[in-house]
Parts: structure tokens; sequence; C-alpha cells
């Protein structure tokens, strides 16, 4: 079973070791582990539900409980401490399109709202339940995971849209594909969860962002349903399938969608390597990805993002061990690691290693073994340590953007310093470090990583919390970069949206999904 009031299945956790526990206090002070409230203490706050019966709405307090929050920082304080502000009337649960259109009908004549709810992952508060007047009724795709056809002459698959990421593997690999989409949230998350919010798998650079991967499917909108067909192109008019992308259950709920599929790899492999700085590290990433080396993955830390795991990895001697061995090579305090993968055949995995390797050393980059082959084993791993540093008395939230190479340096700067001095008015300090996940010809995102103490309440963590945010946020529309590279707008965001998009692009988007939606059935108060 999930846990109720953090990330992940309830019988798994990976404890903070003390070694780790010892470097976060010294860094940023000592942390106190807050008081968490019990699952029936919470249960006991949720409220009658306003919601008339319905067979497939179920008003269970603690099935409404597991579907009033995602998984943002703000959802971890109000789980954790209880205060939850609002609760879903009811969620229903769905088996086909039209028990979907039967809940719009049921919605409209009760004067409820809906939220569409895939895996729950959200970071930027996309299945929330704010106060209101209107019933809330809360829509779970679960039941929506059947694989419906796969095409090997095609290569294209078609999936109930509310089937998981594990599911989705195990089905297309028992017939030897896959999608090779892996967000670290893979384990949970849903396949309509990241076409409507745009996600980025760990190996987009090999097998394409979501976009690349989403060839059509169904929408049932409150208007009406909409069919995409899975043209491998067509140049009549806009594409609709880019209205849905990014749309974040406001336009309508994606039923199911049908995928672009690759063959199982011959061979898939994970390396780690060492460059002496920084410049030469983003010199050699970004000539690797222009040179169109045909790798699936490369993943960048700065030097004090490599610094900082090593240091936070909780094995003090086999990192002292590390450091030597790559002094000898050239690499000292300024050394940054990158995570490259390669996928496909035997042939091409061993081209694109040599290629790579090569123009890495040019640029002093040397390779350490095993170690890709660690971080591959543990890439789902990181939502889990949240918990931990959470019940040593450490908050940790990320923020993520993108922008030109030109750019990198400039923004990577104002949003780490701005990250670093958003809470000294308040005598306390934030730990702070990024990498580049995803990297294209033009440019790349940036993957910022905060932790800082937990306040004495709930009220001071959020408070710490959104001024984090707020600092970083500003920094990145003031200084070039994206508001949202691969987590969605949801309502996190939404405050920055028009520095993006501008008034006149605002309106063009509420005009859109107005049409689709006419009454705002769908999802109040998400994206604009």
């Amino acid at each position: 079973m999930r846990r109720w009031n953090g990330w992940g299945l309830a019988d798994v956790s990976y404890p903070l070791p003390d070694a780790t526990a010892a470097v976060l206090a010294e860094r940023i002070g000592p942390g106190t582990p807050p008081r968490d409230a019990s699952l029936t203490e919470v249960l006991a706050s949720v409220p009658p539900s306003r919601l008339p019966p319905h067979p497939l709405v179920s008003t269970e307090p603690e099935v409404r409980l597991r579907h009033a929050r995602g998984q943002s920082f703000p959802d971890l304080i109000v789980l954790r401490s209880g205060r939850v502000p609002a609760f879903p009337d009811g969620v229903a649960f769905p088996r086909d399109a039209g028990e979907v259109r039967a809940l719009f009908s049921y919605a409209r004549d009760i004067g409820a709202r809906l939220i569409p709810f895939g895996g729950g992952t959200s970071v930027v508060g996309h299945v929330n339940v704010a106060p209101g007047d209107a019933p809330i009724l809360t829509v779970s795709l679960e039941r929506l995971q059947q694989l419906h056809s796969l095409s090997e002459e095609d290569r294209l698959a078609t999936f109930g849209a509310g089937v998981s990421g594990p599911r989705l593997e195990e089905a297309l690999r028992a017939r030897g594909y896959t999608l090779g989409h892996f967000p670290q949230s893979f384990e949970l998350s849903t396949l309509g969860g990241w076409i409507v919010t745009r996600s980025r798998g760990q190996q987009s650079l090999g097998y394409g962002r979501i976009e690349n991967l989403f060839a059509g499917g169904r929408l049932e909108s409150p208007a009406g349903t909409v069919v995409l067909p899975s043209f491998p192109a067509s140049a009549t008019g806009p594409d609709l399938r880019e209205f849905v992308l990014g749309s974040e259950g406001r336009m309508g709920i994606l039923t199911e969608a049908a995928v672009r599929i690759s063959p199982l790899p011959e061979r898939e492999d994970f390396h780690a390597l060492f460059f002496p700085d920084w410049e030469r590290a983003r010199t050699a990433v970004r000539e690797l990805v222009q040179s169109g080396t045909p790798l699936s993955m490369l993943r960048l830390s700065t030097p004090q993002e490599t610094a900082i795991n090593l240091a936070l990895s909780g094995h003090p001697r086999m990192v002292k061990v590390l450091s030597g061995s790559l002094s000898l090579l050239g690499v000292g305090a300024e050394g940054c690691m990158l995570v490259l993968g390669v996928s496909g055949s035997r042939r091409t995995v061993e081209l694109a290693q040599r290629t790579a390797m090569g123009l890495a050393g040019r640029h002093g980059g040397v390779r350490v073994p095993l170690l890709g082959q660690k971080w591959l084993k543990g890439r789902f791993r990181a939502p889990y340590l949240r918990n931990a540093a959470w019940e040593r008395g450490w908050g940790v939230d990320t923020v993520e953007t993108a922008t030109s190479w030109s750019n990198v340096p400039r923004l990577l700067a104002a949003v780490e310093d701005a990250l670093r001095g958003a809470l000294a008015d308040q005598g306390e300090r934030a730990l702070v470090f990024t990498h580049l996940s995803h990297v294209y010809a033009t440019g790349s995102n940036l993957y910022t990583t905060f932790i800082f103490r937990l306040g004495k309440d709930a009220e001071e963590t959020h408070a710490r919390w959104l001024a984090l945010k707020t600092a970083a946020s500003r920094a990145m529309v003031t200084h070039g970069g994206t508001i949202s590279h691969q987590h969605g707008v949801g309502t996190d965001h939404r405050p920055w949206l028009e520095a993006e998009k501008g008034a006149l692009g605002l309106s063009a988007i509420r005009r859109m999904l107005g049409t689709f939606d006419p009454t705002g059935l769908l999802n109040p108060g998400k994206l604009v």
C-alpha cells in the first residue's frame, strides 16, 4: 500500500545515514524532528461528504484523504501536520470513457467540480482540492490501465491513460518493446499524467520527450469527445495533440493514449565520468549532444552537487579513496560528475561509447568503473530520501528550469544565489546544488535541489519553503529561464506564467480551454 503522508510504498524506506545527518547539521544547522499527525487523527478531521450517492463514487474518509493532495512540499507539510484545508467530497473510479461521460452529467446535475487524478505524483498542486462552496469529485483513472492494442508493424501501442509506469513497461517488455520514459516518479506516475503535464523521462535524450512519444488518443471533455488519430505526420492546421499536452486536466479527461514504442535495446550501459572543472564538463556535454552521438542520457552535476552528493552518500571512507584516486588523475575539488547512458544495438552502443569517451577525454574526463551502474540501481530512490530527511528535521525540495547554452552560467548563478540568500533575514541557511539532466542541441535544463531546516511548526516551515520557492521562481523569469521544464504549472507556477506566455497568450489559452469546458467543470484553479 502507498504511504498516505509521503512518497512511495509504506513498506519501503531508505533511512538517512548518521554520517549524512552530521553533514547536514554542519552545513545548515541541526534538525528538530517534527511531531507528525497520525492517520487516525487526520481521518477524524474529514468532514461529511456533500455528494449524493452514485455507484462509481466512494465517500469513505480514507479514500478521500488519499486523493486530497499530491507530492509537492506544501502537500507534505499539510499531510504530516494533519492540517488538510480541504478534501474531495468523493472519489470516482470509472472503468471506461462512457463512465467518465456519466460522471460529467452527474457533476453538472449537482453543481460539483471534477479533479482528474492519475498517480497523484504532481509536485506543483495539480490534484489539490481548494476550499470552496461547490462539492469536489476527484476522478481516479486507476481502473483505466489496459493495453488495448499493440502493432509491431506500426510500432504503436494504445493504453488506458491511468496505466502506471511499471505496468506499462511490463506489458511492453513482454512483447519485446519499451516506451523508454522513466521520470523519477516512474514507479507511481501514469501515462495520462505524463502527457497532460509534459513530463520528461531520464532517458529522453535517446527515446524522446513525452510529446515525441504521444501519438494520439481519446479525450472526454464536457463539450464532447475528441479523437486524436495516430498519424505519423499531418499538415492539417494546428495539432490538437498539442492542446492536450500540458492541458493539466483543464480541457478534458484523457481516457486512452497511443504511444510510439521502441524495441528493447540489445544493450544498455551507464557510465560515470569525472571532469576537472565545470567549464570543461559543460563544454563536453554540449559538444556531445550537438554532435548527434546516439546517447540515451547525459546527467551532469556541478562541482557543488558532486561534492555534496559524495559527502551525503554516508560512505566517508569510500569517498576518501575515490577522491584520492581522482586527484591522481587530475580531478580535484572542482571536479564534476557526469552520468552517461547509451541504449541500442550492440554495435550502436559500442560506437557511441567510443565516440563519447574520446570526446570526454579531450576535455579531461576520466571514467570511474561501477558508479554508473550504482546510479542506475538507485535512480528512483531520491524521493524516498525526502521522507527520511523530514523525519530528522530537514526539508528537501527541487526547482527546475531550462535555457540556452549561452545563458546556462548566468541562470545557474542567479537561481542558486537566490536560494542561498532567501532565508538570510531569518538567520537560516539553505544547502543548494544543481545538475543538468536533460540536454538539447540548443540548451539545457537546470535541476536544483535545496535543503533547509524545518520550522518550529507547519506555518513556519511553509513560510521558509515559500520564501525559497519565490526567490528561485523570480530568478528564473528574470534571467531568461522557463518557469517549468518538466513539472508543469499546477497552482505553484501559475503566478509566474504570464511572464513567459504574455497577457495575450494567456488569454488565448483561457479561450481554448473554455471551448472544451465552457462551464469550468474541470480542475478549477489549475494552470490559468
